[in-house]
């Protein structure tokens, strides 16, 4: 596909310096202008001043400037405007205000991890030594951002200009609920959720593995018990491992891995989930807060950020 990666995210809170400080302990490098940089994806998170918390915009990567002028066709088609440069096409989503900024810009490539070696029954990848990770000690740093989460309250209209006009694919879908986009190799990139207001759900973050998803969660919880949302699980759409933590403005952040990958359209169908298929696998049912965030009456009311 020519779209090949979700380059960041710039999320809008009112509480700033508190946010910035969580997403610093989360393992995300401090950058200048209010940006964050993962290890392999560079500057990927972007905070600013908002009256309430919100997905502000989103960078998505191309190919090449011809990609640009396919997606600006297919806008204009939606009766969708948007800014054209050499490099860059810029439209803003109607419904939730959300700006993507598409981007002609390389690949991201990254430098292959060594698989952690794992013993099982009549196999052994570890002799000898303790496992890889309970003898780890750095702090936890995301190798790249994976994917956003936005909750619309017009569904069929935010899903068809991610999809129908920047160009995302369709991964899987939750009935009635949602649907799970791709802009990458990456089983989704962007989910869209229908919800009775728009806001950011959350963001989330790979890892190199199952133990890096406990150690990072672990480590942001030690002091910090009100940070904990859902984990440890896996997840089906996507079959990552999971772990979800909620930042001081309440958006929610996940550290993934083992993420689906689909490098041939072809080769995936996408699946239409209903019940708990929607939302994991294995693992602690999901809180009531994961679907209907304690925030949520707030922001219907425009008063999230008051107090903040």
């Amino acid at each position: 596909m020519s779209l090949h990666r979700l380059i960041s995210v710039t999320i809008g809170v009112p509480n700033v310096a508190e946010t910035a400080d969580y997403y610093a302990d989360f393992g995300l490098r401090p950058d200048t202008g209010g940006w964050f940089g993962t290890r392999d994806g560079g500057r990927q998170l972007r905070i600013v001043p908002s009256p309430t918390r919100r997905l502000v915009e989103m960078h998505i990567g191309a190919d090449s400037p011809d990609d640009l002028g396919a997606a600006a066709a297919r806008l204009d088609r939606l009766g969708v405007a948007c800014d054209r440069s050499a490099a860059t096409l810029t439209a803003v989503e109607p419904v939730t205000g959300v700006r993507a900024v598409v981007e002609a810009t390389p690949r991201l490539r990254q430098e292959p991890v060594p698989p952690t070696p794992y013993n099982g029954p009549g196999r052994f990848e570890r002799t000898g030594t303790r496992a890889p990770g309970v003898l780890r000690e750095e702090p936890v740093r995301p190798r790249k951002l994976g994917h956003a989460v936005l909750a619309t309250t017009d569904f069929a209209a935010t899903t068809a200009f991610f999809r129908d006009g920047i160009g995302f694919r369709t991964s899987d879908i939750i009935k009635d609920a949602g649907v799970f986009l791709r802009c990458s190799t990456d089983h989704h990139n962007l989910l869209v959720l229908a919800a009775p207001v728009c806001f950011l759900h959350h963001t989330s973050w790979q890892v190199d593995d199952i133990d890096e998803v406990g150690r990072g969660a672990s480590a942001m919880l030690e002091g910090h018990p009100e940070r904990h949302v859902w984990g440890l699980g896996r997840h089906h759409a996507g079959s990552n491992f999971f772990w979800y933590l909620k930042d001081p403005a309440g958006n929610f952040s996940e550290y993934y891995s083992d993420l689906d990958c689909i490098v041939d359209d072809q080769l995936w169908t996408p699946e239409t989930l209903e019940g708990a298929k929607g939302l994991f696998n294995w693992g602690p049912p999901p809180p009531p807060s994961f679907l209907h965030p304690d925030d949520l009456a707030e922001l219907m009311t425009g008063t999230h950020g008051a107090g903040r």
